[in-house]
């Protein structure tokens, strides 16, 4: 069983995740600057399209670890853990071969990286425990 809104929160989780891990707080500078990027570079892009479609793939892939999720007999600490090993182990790990191919320092795959299981785990957590 699907619970939408769950879903729904997870993908919005994403982007309230993402404005703080890529925020100055946080990691904005070191991301910056592993991408080569000047606020002129980042001031140039389109927010409706990146932020709109990153909702979109966020609400896709919040109601694809729902799918796998969906039994009555998972729980906040199944989520957890599924969560977990989709963001580290299949996420995570194909985003950190692309950018070894792409030669991206460890630094970039760290940033990046980390922001996917935390994600990920999160998400998990959010559909176990809101059934």
């Amino acid at each position: 069983m699907i619970n939408h809104w769950a879903v729904l929160a997870c993908a919005v989780f994403n982007m309230l995740l993402g404005a703080l891990w890529y925020s100055p707080a946080l990691f904005y500078r070191a991301w910056k600057e592993e991408n080569g990027l000047t606020d002129e570079d980042i001031q140039k892009a389109s927010p409706l399209k990146i932020y709109g479609i990153s909702f979109l793939l966020a609400y896709l892939m919040s109601y694809n670890l729902a799918f796998f999720l969906g039994d009555a007999g998972t729980d906040w600490q199944w989520g957890t853990a599924a969560g977990f090993l989709a963001g580290f182990g299949w996420a995570a790990a194909i985003f950190t071969s692309i950018a070894l191919f792409e030669q991206k320092s460890w630094r970039y795959i760290f940033i990046n990286g980390a922001y996917i299981v935390i994600y990920f785990t999160a998400i998990g957590f959010i559909l176990g425990i809101w059934r």
